[in-house]
């Protein structure tokens, strides 16, 4: 009963996928349909067609989309069988469903190139430069963004950007497909963009003129600028874009580190050759192996290099391929031949690409040493050690590896592994779930059925502990923990038998995928090398002569300035120089201060009758004996309004502008006739003159505004106009504030201006009493 629940959910878990793709998209990728790695054998994929039909088949699956879903699986099987049209998809996305866009583009082109091409210059234009052909391996930007983007990782590829009416591009045709016989089988795909038909392939790329040769390695283009397209060139051409850490130079000194660093989970690869350049096949296979595979190249007439050859006994005429594991004291794989064959190489490199227990550090190493198989008689185990990225479980993995090499069982059956737990969380939560805390180990083998549904058995007994370390280690706690992994291993071989538990995992986490710092750096370097392949010799020059100006400019500067500071130093020591120059430019420098007008005759009409709107004069009222001790009081007082733009402040003589003073009281209360005022009882009196709108505000300190403010100002004319016979200078004695009030208050000069600041603030608030007047009087001018 367990048995057909799980099968039910399996089958409704691949029904809601096959539904989803087949709702989302009409062009699904044909090894997403079947479940396949884009470097599946051909028996795998018809292994897989065999296993879907048989789910699929719309006599045996009642589902309703089961039909759609069984042509999309018999289409994509028709795909990737044929080996010619599977190359056209896997380097230019063409596919069955595409061939009626080519086809009719095809006729397009015969119609507007090759017929006018025949009637206006001949059929010689026919032969080996029929335009045709940059046709049939034209791509779109679709397909550059979806397919060779991401192959460019692993597969250089050539791109001409041609145009149909482009004479050149047609004289080119034969040079072209001479690189392509003389490159393809060395690994390079090569496809042609229609310029007049893809504008936005040609901004991304770079290309700035038609014809162009573009080399794209790892999604990035590098543009071929010679005019010469020969076959030596372009090869040197490639040979110069390759990524430096793919060309890596080993000797005799540092062979060791490099075997030694497979701590990185790559396998080392040593090639050999009696000669300073390395081939163009080599450098291609090392860039197609170079996330799994670290290639050290070797230079077999340099005499750096005589250890290594007589400590691997290779031989100094040939060229020779050693593949390295975990043991760098002998290769695992070795060939020796005058020119070894690229599918040669690359079907060693490949079937040698994996550590002898290689970390599953991304879902590309998953799907290489644990590779999906639905066939439960052909199922492939995997044994995986959970471990921590420390010193602390070295011995754990020391063990294990042991283990994994002594293991007699077909590396097409079972393979072993480990992982890291706080790198793949979501592996180990997914696996983590089905089990109590008590049956968790940390050795599981699992089983995966298809890319995403795996099912799992934990290897229960076992005594690996993780806090061992290399001096706690015993013979028999490896042999114990060896032993129930061969146990757990045979009984799950059998046909018959059937794993605890399963559940569906995402794809691993890439370990390997570049920070942002990184990122960063491969951009800095690739936006180098663009300006370098495209700044001509004049740009070169420019820029030159611009910096040297700039240079110049600032030595030109830095000698003036060294000179100032010399003839500084020799003024100093002469005497003639003691720094008040420097002071005086400082305050030169310095904003300027508060600046207090006198008010007088000449200057009444700029103060106080032509002031602009909005503005206003502040002046305080003095005599000659109080002048020094007021007014650094006043200044103090008005210094935080010293940046407004619409305030004047000044003071004036009570003797030179009295009878302006008495004229303005007598204004303001209306009165017809004068009256003489007492020239000590108006020192320290400060008024705001609006000239503009004829009103000023008054400040007294011995009569502060009240609400009766008519009241006070006949007050202060009172007071005012009163003598006084106090001896004491600046003294002045208050009559009665009020009429009850009796009692004599004697306030200092000094103290006149403490009041102030409070009445400035509300003078600018608008709270203190206005008195307008008709006209302002004139200023005496004696």
């Amino acid at each position: 009963m367990c048995r057909n629940i799980k099968y039910i959910l399996l089958l409704l878990s691949g029904v809601f996928f096959f539904g989803l793709m087949v709702s989302s998209t009409d062009k699904a990728d044909p090894y997403e349909i079947l479940g396949v790695v884009n470097r599946a054998t051909v028996q795998d994929i018809r292994r897989a067609y065999k296993h879907l039909v048989r789910v699929w088949h719309p006599d045996k699956n009642e589902h309703p989309d089961a039909n759609k879903i069984f042509v999309k699986i018999k289409q994509a099987y028709e795909l990737l069988s044929d080996p010619d049209r599977r190359r056209m998809y896997d380097q230019h996305g063409i596919r069955s469903e595409d061939s009626h866009f080519f086809a009719a583009k095809s006729d397009l082109y015969r119609k507007t190139s090759s017929e006018q091409f025949e009637n206006f210059f001949g059929k010689q234009f026919n032969a080996d430069n029929d335009i045709s052909f940059y046709h049939r391996i034209s791509i779109t930007i679709k397909n550059y963004e979806k397919k060779i983007v991401p192959n460019s990782k692993f597969t250089p590829y050539i791109v001409m950007f041609y145009n149909d009416w482009c004479f050149r591009c047609t004289r080119l045709i034969s040079v072209f497909k001479r690189l392509i016989d003389a490159l393809e089988p060395l690994g390079i795909n090569f496809a042609a963009v229609n310029a007049a038909y893809e504008p936005g392939l040609v901004k991304k790329s770079g290309v700035s003129s038609i014809p162009s040769l573009v080399i794209i390695l790892d999604g990035h283009c590098y543009i071929y600028r010679e005019n010469v397209y020969t076959l030596p060139k372009i090869k040197e051409f490639i040979r110069k874009k390759m990524p430096y850490s793919i060309k890596q130079r080993i000797y005799d000194h540092n062979v060791e580190d490099f075997l030694g660093g497979w701590i990185d989970n790559r396998v080392r690869a040593l090639i050999l050759e009696p000669r300073n350049k390395t081939r163009l096949r080599y450098l291609i296979s090392a860039y197609s192996f170079q996330y799994r595979v670290a290639f050290g190249f070797i230079d077999l007439n340099d005499s750096r290099s005589e250890q290594i050859q007589k400590l691997f006994k290779v031989s100094s005429n040939l060229d020779t391929l050693l593949m390295f594991n975990e043991d760098s004291r002998r290769p695992r794989a070795q060939i020796s031949l005058p020119e070894i064959p690229v599918q040669t190489l690359n079907d060693m490199i490949c079937s040698n690409q994996y550590l002898s227990l290689p970390r599953l550090s991304s879902q590309q190493v998953m799907e290489g040493v644990c590779p999906a198989e639905w066939s439960q008689p052909r199922k492939r185990l995997c044994v995986i050690l959970i471990t921590e990225n420390n010193d602390s479980h070295n011995f754990a993995r020391s063990a294990f590896r042991n283990i994994a090499l002594q293991a007699e069982y077909s590396i097409e059956r079972v393979r072993f592994a480990y992982i890291f737990k706080e790198k793949q969380k979501e592996f180990i939560n997914a696996i983590s779930k089905g089990a109590e805390a008590d049956q968790l180990s940390p050795i599981v083998i699992i089983w995966r059925y298809d890319q995403t549904h795996i099912k799992y058995e934990w290897v229960k007994g076992s005594h690996l502990n993780m806090d061992f370390n290399l001096y706690d280690s015993n013979e028999q706690v490896i042999n114990l923990t060896r032993r129930y992994i061969d146990n757990t291993i045979q009984r799950l071989l059998r046909t018959s038998e059937t794993f605890s538990y399963e559940t569906f995992v995402k794809n691993l986490f890439d370990e390997h995928a570049q920070s942002l710092i990184n990122r960063w750096l491969s951009k800095v370097e690739y936006i180098s090398e663009y300006l370098n392949d495209n700044l001509e010799k004049e740009h070169v020059l420019a820029l030159l002569s611009l910096l040297g100006t700039i240079i110049f400019m600032f030595a030109v500067g830095y000698v003036m300035v060294y000179f100032v500071r010399v003839e500084e130093e020799n003024l100093k020591q002469k005497g003639h120089f003691n720094g008040s120059n420097s002071t005086s430019l400082k305050q030169s420098r310095s904003p300027p201060e508060l600046k207090l007008h006198e008010l007088r005759a000449e200057k009444y009409n700029g103060m106080v009758r032509l002031l602009k709107p909005g503005c206003r004069t502040i002046i305080l009222l003095t005599d000659i004996k109080t002048r020094p001790k007021l007014i650094p009081s006043f200044h103090k007082a008005v210094w935080p309004y010293r940046k407004s733009k619409t305030l004047l402040f000044g003071h004036m003589l009570i003797e030179k502008g009295l009878l302006w003073y008495s004229e303005l009281l007598r204004l303001s209360l209306c009165e017809s006739k004068t009256f003489k005022i007492n020239p000590r009882n108006c020192v320290g009196t400060v008024i705001a003159l609006n000239g503009h709108r004829k009103y000023f505000c008054m400040y007294h300190a011995k009569h502060p505004e009240t609400n009766n403010d008519r009241k006070r100002l006949m007050k202060m004319k009172k007071h005012l106009e009163r003598d006084t016979t106090d001896p004491e200078v600046g003294a002045f004695v208050e009559v009665h504030s009020d009429e009850s009030d009796c009692e004599q208050k004697i306030l200092l000069e000094e103290n006149l201006l403490d009041g102030l600041s409070n009445w400035l603030d509300r003078l600018f608030e608008g709270s203190t009493h206005r008195y307008s007047v008709n006209y302002w009087p004139d200023f005496p001018t004696k």
